[in-house]
């Protein structure tokens, strides 16, 4: 009986023990983790507290819930006071420690912004927007300034650019102290200033590729017209709350909300140069070249100084000037032959440059212009016979047509040739029109010089017939250049469009916009044509087939460009506003477009489709927008740009003026919270 059980409890082991093996065998494989972590660490306590006064220590030390790890502190994490030596930020675990090198300077509150530096070691779930605080004296100046920061020309939300304020109320303090306080731009353009006194300041951004805290003039700035008293209120939040059983009730607290709250800056760039001689040379013993490093409105004097020449003027009696209209990039073509012959010239060159006050004055450099003519070999005497037979090497200008085989309605053709022309055969130019077969010469065909300073640059405007064949005929030698070469034989042959090809968009403009211009903007947010708005509409004509995208400026000078704004002369760059909808033209469509420019606030008008500085994605997140979407130009505005993770998001109560307001109508940060 006892062996009899021990076989039975043998038995059962087995059974056990085999039944265990097959289950594992069954579930090979990765066991289940569970879901994926998606949230950032959690903070949970610090040392010193956060809040604390009277601090002394150099280095704070903050424990989160979870192992993490710190991504590029440099530059994102920014202390306010500004530092001269950059903290040391170091993660250990689940501990962050913050090692401020700079001594602390006494009564001072200070501010660690670490923006989305902080992540989770195993996922990278960002923490962002988190802040600390601490001051050396007996309180926290808690008072604030929000807003948001956009690129003037593109409205691209300005990401990780420095924002600050001055007590000092000086129009010089931008160029002459560090920032007082500072803050940086999230990735949806948004700024905090914190830690500030009572009293009045003045608030700009600068892109400090230095990092002193200060304005160089050749770095991106923006400034807000008015001095700013930050205040603080108190008010009612009021909060849903969410029953186990579904149903919900209003609760009320108290709460504080921080003004200014709504600070709109455009950041922007002088495009200041300084002026000086870039490059100068003499490719070839016809041709001298002189380069500056920006633009002028004042062509520069070339006199010879040396040599047979000596006295002569390198100018319109001796030259061909052919430049850009900026004026930088000079190339004069001598037409006197005698300069042409002298290989060693120096030349005394005056020109308006940037003196150490930073102020253009005139001063000569005298320049050394060599050129080393290329020995010719001696060939072998031929016999008479082979002497007789030998044709002479004749060196011809290149002439040449620039456009397209289909050739547009509304525009003529363009022309290039390798050295300015002395003159054109008219009877050896023609443009021809087929009609039935037969090539009829067209009348009123005349090439005319692009622009005052293109020698080298032609076109030819006419009145074409659509949808008909034409072509044009150059002879050779119909073209002849200013150093006797002519040209080889040119035929160019090209189909004119028809109307149907093309659509048309009119833009009917309200709000009460006053020398307003309408760009059209292709996918990569290039200008292609502009319009001024005349009589409420903007038309643009002739357009081939395709999607656009629209922005306009108010034009306030009248000058029918952009202007970026000027710094010392309290000068704003001219206001931007873009359409919020792409637009699908096809062939032979009439489009009008209703468009009040002020009718969206500023962060919900441009197009995620065009818009570079786009939100970081979470892990897992959906691109918000579709490129490719053939219907979005349907969408109603603000549909697609409104992004429910922004804390501060597009309210659609937007000014009216933004002339005198300049504010986005966007919601600032106006719950209290300090984390």
């Amino acid at each position: 009986m006892y062996k009899s059980n021990i076989n039975n409890n043998m038995r059962l082991l087995l059974a056990v023990v085999l039944s265990a093996v097959m289950v594992a065998c069954a579930s090979i494989g990765r066991p289940e983790g569970g879901p994926r972590d998606t949230e950032p660490p959690v903070f949970v306590r610090s040392n010193p507290a956060p809040g604390s006064v009277n601090v002394s220590k150099q280095t704070i030390e903050l424990y989160f819930d979870e192992n993490l790890k710190i991504d590029d502190a440099t530059n994102k994490v920014v202390v306010s006071p500004a530092q001269k030596v950059t903290p040391q930020v170091i993660a250990n675990g689940k501990r962050l420690s913050v090692e401020l090198k700079d001594t602390l300077q006494p009564s001072t509150t200070y501010i660690i912004d670490f923006s989305d530096a902080i992540t989770d070691l195993n996922e990278g779930n960002a923490l962002d927007g988190f802040t600390y605080d601490f001051a050396t004296g007996d309180c926290i100046d808690t008072l604030r300034i929000s807003g948001m920061l956009f690129e003037a020309r593109t409205l691209e939300p300005a990401q990780g650019v420095l924002v600050g304020c001055y007590s000092n109320l000086s129009d010089t303090a931008i160029t002459t102290i560090p920032m007082q306080r500072i803050a940086k731009t999230n990735q949806y353009g948004q700024f905090t200033i914190k830690g500030l006194k009572e009293g009045q300041y003045r608030v700009f951004a600068i892109n400090d590729m230095n990092r002193d805290y200060m304005w160089d003039r050749s770095e991106d700035v923006a400034f807000y017209d008015s001095i700013v008293t930050p205040s603080v209120h108190s008010i009612e939040v009021v909060d849903t709350l969410l029953s186990s059983s579904g149903s919900d009730s209003i609760s009320t607290r108290k709460g504080v909300k921080y003004l200014p709250n709504d600070i709109l800056l455009t950041w922007f760039n002088e495009n200041y140069q300084s002026q000086y001689l870039k490059n100068y040379s003499r490719p070839d013993s016809a041709r001298i070249f002189v380069q500056f490093a920006a633009k002028s409105d004042s062509l520069p004097v070339l006199e010879i100084v040396n040599g047979k020449n000596k006295g002569k003027k390198i100018d319109s009696t001796t030259s061909i000037l052919n430049s850009p209209l900026t004026l930088d990039s000079l190339e004069y073509w001598i037409t006197d032959k005698d300069i042409i012959s002298q290989d060693t010239m120096q030349i005394a060159l005056k020109y308006l440059h940037t003196d150490s006050l930073d102020n253009l004055s005139w001063t000569t450099d005298t320049l050394k212009f060599n050129f080393t003519r290329k020995k010719v070999k001696e060939k072998k005497k031929k016999k008479k016979k082979e002497d007789a037979d030998t044709v002479p090497e004749i060196v011809f200008m290149d002439f040449a047509c620039q456009s397209a085989m289909s050739q547009d309605l509304n525009k003529g053709l363009e022309f290039v040739a390798s050295q300015p022309v002395a003159s054109f055969n008219a009877d050896g130019i023609r443009l021809e029109m087929q009609r039935d077969s037969t090539w009829i010469k067209m009348p009123g065909f005349k090439l005319v010089n692009d622009t005052v300073y293109s020698p080298l640059k032609f076109k030819a405007d006419y009145d074409w017939e659509e949808g008909m064949k034409y072509r044009f005929t150059a002879d050779s030698a119909a073209i002849t250049g200013i150093y006797g070469n002519w040209n080889k034989s040119v035929k160019h042959e090209f189909t004119v469009k028809t109307i149907e090809d093309y659509g048309t968009m009119t833009f009917v403009i309200s709000g009460g916009a006053k020398n307003f211009v309408v760009e059209l903007l292709d996918g990569n947010d290039r200008v292609l044509q502009q319009q001024p708005v005349k009589a409420g509409e903007a038309v643009f004509e002739y357009l081939d087939p395709g999607k656009y995208y629209v922005r306009g400026y108010i034009d306030a000078n009248g000058n029918g460009v952009w202007d970026t704004g000027n710094l010392k002369e309290k000068i704003q760059p001219e206001e931007v506003y873009y359409y919020p909808k792409k637009i699908d033209l096809k062939k032979n469509w009439e489009i009008e477009q209703q468009w009040n420019p002020f009718e969206l606030p500023i962060d919900a008008q441009k197009p995620l489709e065009i818009k570079k500085n786009k939100p970081k994605k979470k892990k897992g997140e959906q691109d918000q927008t579709n490129p490719d979407d053939e219907n979005s130009e349907e969408d109603q505005w603000g549909d697609s740009y409104y992004n429910p993770n922004n804390p501060y998001g597009a309210n659609g109560n937007s000014s009216n003026n933004r002339n005198r307001n300049r504010n986005s109508g966007f919601n600032g940060m106006s719950n209290g919270s300090r984390y």
